[in-house]
């Protein structure tokens, strides 16, 4: 089930909300907590039970660090509860890969391939073990008190509105709102037209552009305007998938008395890469400099360490994305590469890149990186990089003048607009009469009721990131 399914719209949702409203103010952490876990065990019940015990893990390992004092013990059994949680995450999530790599080489030196039945990924797991993690560091550096209650933790973990893909719920954030929040009307509409623009993002544009991308990185020699194509659908398919769904997620939060922080802003108008990263999944970039970065050392240990920390902290961040192939690795080593350089040239007292120029030239290495994100293997992003090079032919390729449909050139126009309009929001306001940007802000409703109709009349389209 996922948020823009008719199940879920039409009766998981509704259903949920009607229980939660009518439900006193401290019975609504246990209705948020059962929906929750009535949301993930939709997809798999087994699976669930794993997440269950992961949350009593989480719970019972708080508690024990919260009742200690500080020594050696406090620090084994941190270290323990950390390896559980990173443990599970990487037999679920990089098994798979380490034993096809393993069988390859076994190949490649005339033994027989390993016998291996794939394990399945569950949705959300990254999400779950990363606030899991949060929780347990922030605990034993006392930054937060480990909570006794264990419907008020478990609610926190299994939250239904941002359990699958973000964004990532520090519990110091959401603390005092589980103690005590308010149902109100100004929170429900403002958080149900959130929901909705969210809904626009990932049905109008993600979803639209799916199967053009899909087609686009299918082809076997791409040409110049293929790789492209591919390229430009792929990162605005990405964004508003991504963005789309930490939208509704924040939206769905707001409507239960819940503020969380916003989780993207306008990262294809960043100005380097480091401002890029500021503003791209705020709460995963967060998330490793607070426990990766900072703790590996950050910049306190000299310029090559520094570097160095970058590198191997976006190397973990690429491997934490993607578990079917290496890609996520390169792709994570070469932003660490890119934050380095970029450090780099800030410290070495040369002239700073204009603005515009610097705009462009991120703009142009975070897409182009994502092909190497998107594709399946090695073999397919080095074609599509020799396509964007124009090493091939230029013209649009036969495959792609079959799939390509002006709703694709429509979204895509739609997602540049959407993409580009904070640079002309205030000046627009400034000369539209109050009148007409009234009207204007319902839009959020019409395009909904639009996605709605597309909902009803193709299939559903999973998020990118339940993947991850």
């Amino acid at each position: 089930m996922i948020f823009t399914s008719i199940e879920f719209l039409t009766l998981f949702l509704p259903a949920f909300l009607l229980v939660y409203a009518v439900s006193p103010a401290a019975w609504r952490n246990t209705v948020l907590l059962v929906g929750s876990w009535i949301f993930y065990g939709w997809w798999s019940p087994t699976f669930l039970l794993l997440f269950i015990g992961l949350t009593v893990l989480a719970w019972i390992g708080g508690l024990a660090l919260g009742a200690m004092s500080g020594g050696r013990r406090r620090a084994c059994l941190l270290a323990l509860l950390i390896a559980i949680n990173a443990g599970t995450l990487f037999w679920f999530k990089y098994i798979n890969i380490l034993v096809e790599t393993v069988s390859e080489f076994m190949v490649f030196a005339g033994a027989m391939p390993l016998q291996w039945q794939r394990v399945v990924l569950p949705i959300g797991l990254s999400f779950i073990i990363l606030q899991a993690i949060s929780y347990l560091v922030d605990v034993y550096r006392g930054e937060v008190r480990a909570q006794r209650r264990f419907v008020w933790f478990a609610a926190y973990l299994a939250m239904f509105g941002q359990l699958i893909a973000g964004p990532i719920l520090r519990y110091e954030w959401v603390e005092r709102e589980l103690a005590k929040r308010y149902f109100t009307w100004v929170d429900f509409s403002a958080g149900a037209r959130r929901f909705m623009v969210g809904m626009c993002m990932k049905v109008l544009v993600a979803d639209t552009l799916s199967p053009l991308v899909d087609a686009a990185f299918a082809v076997p020699e791409p040409s110049f305007f293929d790789a492209w194509l591919a390229c430009l659908a792929y990162s605005l398919q990405l964004f508003f998938d991504f963005a789309g769904y930490s939208a509704m997620a924040i939206g769905l939060g707001q409507m239960l008395g819940f503020h969380f922080p916003e989780n993207f802003n306008h990262p294809y108008l960043a100005r380097s890469i480091q401002d890029f990263w500021r503003r791209w999944h705020i709460s995963l970039s967060t998330w490793i400099r607070d426990y990766l970065y900072i703790p590996f050392g950050g910049n306190r240990k000299g310029a090559v360490r520094t570097y160095v920390n970058l590198i191997v902290t976006m190397a973990i961040a690429g491997m934490w994305h993607g578990s079917d192939n290496w890609n996520f690795l390169l792709w994570g080593l070469v932003h660490g590469a890119a934050l380095a350089a970029a450090r780099l040239w800030n410290r070495s007292g040369l002239p700073p890149v204009p603005v515009l120029a610097s705009r462009a030239a991120t703009l142009l290495f975070v897409c182009m990186a994502w092909v190497v994100f998107r594709a399946p293997d090695f073999d397919t992003a080095w074609s599509l990089y020799m396509g964007q090079l124009g090493l091939r032919d230029w013209a649009l390729g036969e495959t792609l003048k079959v799939v390509l449909q002006p709703s694709h050139v429509a979204a895509v126009l739609l997602g540049l607009a959407c993409i580009v309009a904070p640079l002309l929001r205030e000046p627009v306001r400034r000369h539209t009469p109050a009148g007409l940007l009234a009207v204007a802000d319902l839009w959020p409703v019409l395009g909904f009721v639009f996605a709605m109709s597309l909902v009803a009349s193709r299939k559903a389209v999973p998020f990118l990131y339940f993947q991850f």
